[in-house]
């Protein structure tokens, strides 16, 4: 108060010395005013009243050197322009004389510049905009010489009017008319695609719903920016929107002849029909054979021998297949390895580094026990995954074998293989002998003849263990002769329980993707056999869910509802009915709106399961699409709080107790766990619900940093079955991806007090750092096993998830994403989610009898590599840089794309997050996006320090 009072008094002192300073101030404003601006403003002034001239030809010259004198001034725009500036003030006049003049050029004329003046007119609500109003009543003339703020003002209120006339229509029942908002927009578009503004013209497209004629603006210059625009815009719009923006893209790729980034496109929209219209346009043999490649890594091979795809050259026709099969993929994996000269077998004790950890382990002899061998056991098949040989199997060292020999031969290798696999216990050699197939991953020829023997084997869980690994050998990879499905399809239907599970489980690794019509007709009786154990069962529905992945094959969707329509409600208490519906869910992987009437039949069904299948059905259904609609729905789910302690149905008498380990509804029944633990099936859906956020929102980082924050809610405020889960989804989130922030929240969970939530944080650690060697997880990992080493359980995950991050010695992945995080392969994702779906249940899936359910996790196995090859496809080394890489979407000018980076030659390793680009002009890569296998062919252009061309 005081401080205002001083001035107060002053101003009394000094009334007229204030008054003298308000004319100085007022002499200063005319000051500030030069000569040539006061000049300029009265003669401004002067057309203003002039445009109101009854003379037309006073008006009409008045007007125009108004509109010169504007746009002289918008060329040099440093600051507000002076013609505007005097002007403004006179608008209301100049609206007036608009409305008195009659029809005629003087009268467009003046709308021009009234739309101009009004750009900075404040909008008024169910109104058209100003500028936009007189706009449209203005002269034909090019917008663009009235600048660019004006034309970027227009498209904005062009969007305003448009949604404006949409609700007005709505709310009449009458039909809205676009036209002159259509035919300003047919002026828009192609100014901002000629002044390097495309994401302003795609913007503006996608606001009146017209991005059909986006295609015929773009050209060599700007499709790059344009289509990358597009691509991201994807991310962020509702369905049916996303895809037609990404057919808009495709269509642009195909009129320029950028044929291998209209397959990455063809792939993001995932329709059959796209895919096989750009493997027809492709013409060069080069690029054809590129184009084989990326559809090899997605996991989605075309028809080439028949259908609209063939191939009349049988010599090409071999050629692609082999690419298209994956069949070199070992080849190229080895090449990779004895380039960093990591060729050598690693034992489990090599990772363990027991000798690193403080006196907390036991003292004394080491005792042999099961649970450590089946730990060993994992770790080996992990670290030396698709080597082709280890030191527990396939060599005499570690196996203290009765033959020696390298495991070269099938006999060698067959002989040391048997000493390790009776280290295990019963179930534990199905495991131990299914690791071969790890170690010989990819590798069909070589690898089945050494399985073979395991075929034979008096013990049931070695057949079984061996047929596994049949599967495993053929992952990702197919072969002409089609031996898996020889060496399986009789396993299918025998006695035993384990063969059969192995046998099934084999068919699902081997044909994951294929959609191969034999493998359904022989699960498909599996499933609906009411006499079939269910945990067999629900494996055949894994299987079929893995074949015809995000397929919605009507036979099988048919099967797995009839199962859990039919099955009494006994088998549904059952933990192995939740991988039933997981199977059903995988059908409809990323399918979006097609799963709604699968949904509904899902609520017809036993309360037991509906909502669990409905839960898994959305999840699977709109994984990858960051729908926000349904997250948002995950997380209320989420929050809710079910009574378990309430009364029993009647129907429900036993629980998930121990008995239900045994996996086939009958034991189920005699495991009763008490009143406490009767209805915690109540919450089973919950845990489905937090996976389902880290599903929906992996598609983009925002997404992906958005559910992070949603995560630490729900592990401080959820109930038991969501902070269960918690962990699990942020393993999804982050795949082979290890960021501080994640793994140090992950630690801190694993040694939370709740056993299940410190269990699956355990395991989430080895899936979040899958394949990176990170030395920091690794110690992180060594003090959890020196921690939990009394406790066997966790013991043993936390060895598994050592292993894990030793994956194939830090040159394999688990991340489903590729092609620079654009694309995500939906039979890696089926992989993780089945592994995923074991972890809420670890108690009767890994920590129980089916403990080589983790094998499903190598369906998502790929080598983390950039390899060059020439057009011969021989491997060919080039300098590339290596960096992490820089969103430059919607950027000026040609930013750089990646920072930090090293330079190497090829073949490199790529972390996640990390992007190449060539180093050198003497080759041109066929692909945009440096990952994988990528040819390579000279540049005609370049030539070297002699001055001679390339040859």
């Amino acid at each position: 108060m005081g401080e205002e009072k001083a001035p107060a008094e002053g101003e009394k002192k000094t009334d007229d010395g204030k008054k003298d300073g308000q004319t100085k101030k007022g002499e200063k404003k005319e000051v500030e005013l030069s000569e040539e601006d006061a000049a300029l403003k009265e003669n401004l002034e002067l057309m203003v009243t002039r445009s109101a001239d009854p003379e037309a030809g006073v008006a009409k010259l008045a007007m125009e050197t108004m509109r010169s004198s504007i746009k002289s001034a918008t060329s040099s725009m440093t600051s507000v322009p002076k013609p505007l500036k005097f002007l403004r003030p006179h608008l209301k006049t100049l609206k007036e004389t608009y409305d008195k003049l009659v029809e005629g050029d003087n009268r467009k004329l003046l709308a021009d510049i009234i739309s101009l003046l009004a750009m900075t007119d404040a909008p008024v609500e169910n109104v058209m905009p100003e500028s936009l109003k007189y706009r449209l009543v203005g002269s034909d003339e090019d917008i663009g010489t009235w600048g660019h703020e004006y034309v970027r003002n227009l498209a904005s209120e062009i969007g305003t009017e448009y949604h404006r006339r949409q609700e007005d229509a709505a709310a009449d029942g009458t039909q809205a008319n676009f036209d002159d908002l259509v035919t300003l927009v047919n002026v828009i578009v192609p100014f901002h695609m000629q002044h390097n503004a495309e994401p302003e013209a795609v913007d503006l497209l996608i606001e009146v719903e017209r991005l059909d004629l986006l295609a015929s603006h773009v050209n060599e210059g700007n499709h790059v920016r344009t289509c990358l625009y597009l691509f991201s815009c994807s991310s962020y719009l509702p369905e049916p929107e996303d895809s037609e923006v990404i057919k808009v893209a495709h269509d642009i790729f195909m009129k320029v002849g950028k044929f291998t980034d209209a397959m990455r496109v063809a792939l993001r929209l995932g329709v059959q029909e796209i895919m096989e219209k750009t493997f027809i346009a492709t013409t060069d043999k080069q690029e054809r054979r590129q184009l084989c490649y990326m559809l090899a890594r997605h996991g989605h091979p075309l028809r080439l021998d028949e259908g609209p795809c063939e191939v009349t050259d049988s010599d090409e026709l071999e050629e692609l297949q082999n690419i298209m099969s994956n069949s070199n993929l070992s080849a190229n994996y080895l090449t990779l390895a004895r380039d960093l000269d990591v060729m050598e077998a690693k034992l489990p004790e090599d990772i363990y580094k027991t000798h690193l950890m403080e006196g907390r382990a036991p003292a004394g002899a080491a005792v042999d026990s099961a649970r450590a061998n089946l730990a060993a056991t994992f770790v080996n098949a992990f670290v030396n995954a698709g080597f082709g040989h280890d030191k527990l199997l396939t060599s005499s060292e570690g196996g203290e074998g009765e033959t020696a020999g390298d495991g070269a031969g099938a006999t060698a290798g067959a002989g040391s293989n048997v000493s390790w696999i009776f280290k295990n216990k019963d179930h534990g050699k199905m495991s131990a002998a299914a690791s071969l197939g790890s170690v010989l991953l990819w590798d069909v020829e070589d690898g089945l003849p050494r399985v073979d023997n395991y075929l034979y084997s008096m013990e049931h869980q070695v057949v079984a263990g061996g047929l596994l690994a049949v599967g495993l050998i053929n992952v990702n990879v197919r072969n002409d002769c089609d031996p898996a499905y020889g060496l399986l399809y009789e396993s299918v239907n025998k006695e035993n329980s384990s063969v059969r599970i192995g046998a099934i489980m084999g068919l699902g690794l081997a044909y994951a993707g294929t959609q191969k019509e034999e493998v359904q007709e022989l699960l498909v009786p599996v499933v609906t056999d009411d006499l079939t154990p269910l945990d067999v069962a629900a494996f055949a529905a894994l299987s079929l869910g893995l074949v015809f992945v995000g397929t919605c094959h009507e036979e099988c969707v048919q099967a797995i509802v009839q199962a859990l329509m039919l099955r009494p409600e006994k088998d549904l208490e059952d933990p192995f009915a939740h991988f039933l519906c997981l199977g059903l869910g995988l059908l409809f992987l990323q399918r979006q709106g097609e799963v709604e009437a699968t949904l509904e039949v899902a609520k017809t069904l036993s309360p037991r399961i509906s909502e669990f299948l409905q839960v898994t059905l959305e999840a699977c259904a709109y994984a990858g699409s960051g729908n926000v609609l349904k997250v948002q729905a995950m997380l209320a789910r989420c929050g809710e709080h079910p009574d378990l302690e309430g009364e029993e149905p009647p129907t429900a008498t036993a629980s998930e107790g121990e008995g239900a380990g045994a996996g086939t509804g009958a034991g189920a029944a005699e495991g009763g766990g008490g009143d406490g633990e009767s209805r915690e099936w109540l919450a089973d859906p919950q845990s489905v619900a937090t996976l389902g956020v880290a599903l929906i929102a992996s598609a983009e980082e925002l997404g992906s940093d958005m559910a992070v924050r949603a995560y630490d809610h729900l592990i401080q405020y959820g109930d038991a079955a969501v902070r269960k889960a918690a962990p699990v989804g942020l393993a999804l989130l982050h795949i082979s991806n290890p960021k501080l922030n994640v793994t140090d929240l992950l630690g801190r969970l694993s040694h939370d007090s709740n056993e299940d939530v410190a269990q699956t944080a355990s395991l989430a650690l080895g899936i979040v750092g899958a394949g990176t060697n990170n030395a920091r997880l690794a110690g992180q990992l060594r003090q959890l096993s020196s921690y939990y080493y009394k406790d066997p359980s966790l013991l043993f995950l936390v060895r598994v998830s050592q292993g894990l991050v030793h994956l194939g010695k830090g040159l394999l992945t688990l991340s489903p994403s590729h092609s620079d995080r654009s694309l995500n392969s939906n039979v890696a994702l089926a992989g993780l989610i089945i592994s995923a779906f074991t972890m809420l249940d670890m108690k009767h899936t890994i920590l129980g009898k089916h403990h080589y359910m983790l094998y499903y996790l190598l369906v998502a196995a790929q080598p983390r590599m950039l390899m060059t090859v020439d057009e011969d496809g021989k491997p060919l080394p080039v300098s590339v840089r290596v960096g992490q890489a820089v969103d430059v979407v919607g950027q000026a000018g040609r930013p750089k794309t990646i920072t930090g980076f090293q330079t190497h030659t090829t073949p490199v390793l790529l972390s996640a997050g990390d992007r190449a680009e060539l180093a050198t002009d003497k080759y041109i890569a066929l692909v945009s996006v440096l990952e994988g296998v990528v040819i390579l062919k000279p540049n005609p252009l370049w030539l070297d320090e002699s001055g001679e061309a390339a040859p």
